[in-house]
């Protein structure tokens, strides 16, 4: 499995199992599927309602938590008590430390990201979390960030995927050490119908799936594909072993459209998640 070294020098699995929008009562089985199946980097939120089912399974795993890396997320909700709520992620996960904690969505309509930002570098400085970063920040919540701020995320987690790729976004938080995860890499299906696609996986013998995978890795994304197929988990996790070629991976990028699936961080709120 490719890890990437983060700012600090943490090591991040570089394709992990995400698991939002995976039912708390299914999320159990399907986090043990998929360590079974050889994945080591698991991502959750609080905003998933899944947390406990991601520590039963990893309770029952039999693998040791150093071999594991676990991510979690702070909820919109709960941006003026990061403490609290970290608290409450960590006891739902039944762990003692987190790998990667995330602010999940900047929320700028609250004001409190950066005030939560200083929590979270008091739990990082205690060691109860290994890294710290955000998701669904753009460039000008970077900026107001690493204005107040004093450890520089590792990560910005984003929505990236061949038909709306963020790059300029991806090109800055690269540029300020942060390494770049993308979620919804196949953009939720729709992206692997494309004819590109479909000819570059005829080409590798591999699946769209995974060519679109393949593209993220050797782009130097961090990857969280999510599903509840044991196939296509054994599947996905396989796309490490396929390397695209510069023109190759020069094909998928250009098929960038803009268009967003989720939603637009900058007018998001989503407060009650």
């Amino acid at each position: 499995m490719p890890e990437l070294t983060l700012n600090n020098g943490v090591t991040i699995p570089q394709l992990g199992f995400g698991v939002f929008q995976i039912p708390p009562e299914e999320t159990r089985v399907a986090v043990t599927q998929a360590l079974d199946a050889g994945y080591r980097h698991i991502d959750t939120a609080a905003a998933y309602r899944n947390e406990s089912g991601v520590g039963a399974a990893i309770a029952h795993s039999g693998l040791a938590r150093e071999d594991l890396f676990i991510t979690t997320k702070l909820r919109n909700g709960e941006q003026g008590s990061p403490r609290a709520a970290f608290e409450a992620s960590r006891k739902a996960l039944g762990v003692d430390w987190v790998d990667l904690y995330l602010i999940h969505w900047p929320v700028p309509s609250q004001g409190l990201f950066t005030q939560a930002w200083k929590e979270l570098e008091s739990l990082y400085a205690q060691g109860l979390i290994r890294a710290i970063g955000v998701s669904n920040f753009l460039p000008e919540h970077l900026d107001e960030l690493l204005s107040k701020s004093t450890v520089i995320p590792a990560v910005n987690q984003i929505e990236a995927h061949p038909t709306f790729q963020q790059a300029g976004l991806a090109q800055k938080s690269r540029s300020h050490g942060m390494a770049v995860e993308a979620y919804s890499p196949l953009g939720q299906g729709r992206d692997l119908e494309n004819q590109v696609v479909a000819e570059l996986a005829a080409q590798y013998g591999a699946t769209p799936a995974q060519v679109v995978l393949a593209w993220h890795l050797g782009l130097g994304n961090i990857v969280i594909p999510k599903t509840v197929s044991p196939e296509r988990m054994r599947e996905n996790l396989a796309a490490a072993q396929i390397k695209l070629s510069g023109p190759d991976l020069a094909r998928i990028s250009a098929l960038e459209s803009g268009t967003r699936i989720g939603a637009d961080p900058a007018l998001a709120a989503f407060t009650q998640l």
